[in-house]
């Protein structure tokens, strides 16, 4: 199982886990962007705790939907 996280790893590091690499840096960029940012607000607004777990919900809540037509080669 290890070996099979390690490959994955290597492969996208390499830039030849995905069909198309920019495509998924790009998916990448805006899920982290959309992270940022709600934790920026809710955190002015709030507490950072408060700010760090809602940004953590709606981060790993939008990754399905932004990968969901990414194809592995």
């Amino acid at each position: 199982m290890f070996e099979m996280l390690k490959d994955s790893i290597l492969l996208f590091l390499k830039g030849k886990l995905f069909q198309n690499p920019k495509k998924a840096y790009t998916q990448i960029a805006i899920g982290a962007g959309v992270t940022l940012v709600v934790f920026l607000i809710v955190a002015s607004i709030s507490s950072v705790l408060w700010g760090a777990i809602l940004a953590g919900l709606v981060g790993g809540a939008i990754q399905p939907r932004l990968f969901r037509d990414l194809k592995y080669a």
